[in-house]
């Protein structure tokens, strides 16, 4: 659980899970791309640590097609948070 919380702690890898959110599967070069047009100017190598850090807590996937690597967001972690500690409803 440690994982996840320190995944999520950093702005520049809760931009990467928005972006994936919004368009899963992207590639390396995509991200990167689309992180600058955001704000958030880095190296591929950069960017490949940040992606290491959210695979390693289970929040991306990575796939290969061929020469290519796809990397795809897997909210089930954090869907695991929300089992720990559950929002009470507040018209209860």
């Amino acid at each position: 659980m440690s994982d996840i919380y320190r995944a999520i702690a950093d702005p520049t890898r809760r931009a990467l899970l928005d972006e994936l959110t919004a368009t899963d599967g992207q590639t390396l070069f995509a991200l990167c791309t689309r992180l600058i047009e955001n704000g958030f100017p880095m190296t591929r190598q950069a960017l490949s640590q940040h992606l290491a850090v959210l695979e390693e807590a289970g929040l991306v996937r990575v796939r290969r097609e061929g020469r290519y690597k796809f990397h795809d967001v897997d909210t089930r972690p954090l869907q695991e948070i929300q089992r720990r500690w559950p929002v009470p409803d507040p018209t209860d």
